[in-house]
């Protein structure tokens, strides 16, 4: 009796029914794994409500995709337009967001199939996998804190193409501009630039030269900032 009330009314010999009892187990068990992998992306990496939500939603929502496409060759091109649009209209995430949505979307396609056992040791595989790998900072460059971004404001009336070279030569290994834009009615100059510092402890000294040489106007040294289109 329960089966005919969830039974579709398109049901035909070619799409076989869908027993709410397996239905049920594919999308509990997919909601698990959902949460699991959700857990692990929270492990050493920042992260935003919401698309810890997404994430532990993801695998069952695909699931549940999989499961009513159910060999239908018409309904699978429609649904990966579907997903094609989903994609287009949000914004672009980092490589670890990507890859993490990549997983619980796996995972769910796998359960989505029946293939239950697979889903877990899949998800647990790849899960321990991103544990291991952040734990041991693998990928990580050892000269990280030596990579900034600095932000020079100069007067108009100064001539930026060579007026720092001394200085960035004495203080620094590498650096490269980035980009150059006037600012206050055009009066000022601002200045970017990716540097790698040579040493750490003479990053005041390094600053304290700037100033002298623009006026003591504004300066900012950060953490070296990655464009919107690298991952």
């Amino acid at each position: 009796m329960l089966n005919e009330v969830f039974k579709g009314i398109f049901e035909t010999s070619a799409t076989p029914a869908i027993q709410v009892g397996q239905f049920l187990l594919c999308l509990i068990i997919s909601l698990f794994i959902g949460i699991f992998l959700a857990v692990v992306y929270t492990y050493k990496n920042n992260y935003t409500q919401s698309f810890v939500i997404t994430l532990a939603l993801i695998p069952a929502i695909v699931c549940v995709v999989i499961l009513l496409v159910n060999g239908n060759i018409g309904a699978g091109v429609a649904v990966a337009g579907a997903f094609n649009l989903v994609r287009f209209r949000s914004v672009a995430g980092s490589a670890k967001e990507i890859c993490a949505i990549f997983l619980a979307m796996g995972a769910g396609l796998t359960a989505g199939m029946g293939y239950l056992g697979y889903a877990i040791l899949f998800s647990l595989i790849l899960a321990l996998g991103n544990l291991l790998y952040t734990q041991i900072g693998f990928g990580v460059s050892k000269k990280a804190a030596f990579h900034k971004t600095l932000h020079i404001t100069i007067p108009e009336d100064l001539d930026y193409t060579h007026v720092f070279d001394e200085i960035l030569n004495t203080y620094t290994s590498k650096c490269n501009v980035l980009n150059v834009k006037t600012t206050n009615m055009g009066s000022l100059f601002k200045l970017t630039y990716q540097i790698t510092l040579k040493d750490l402890a003479e990053e005041k000294k390094f600053i304290d030269e700037l100033r002298c040489r623009n006026g003591n106007l504004e300066i900012s040294l950060s953490h070296q900032e990655t464009t919107a289109y690298e991952l």
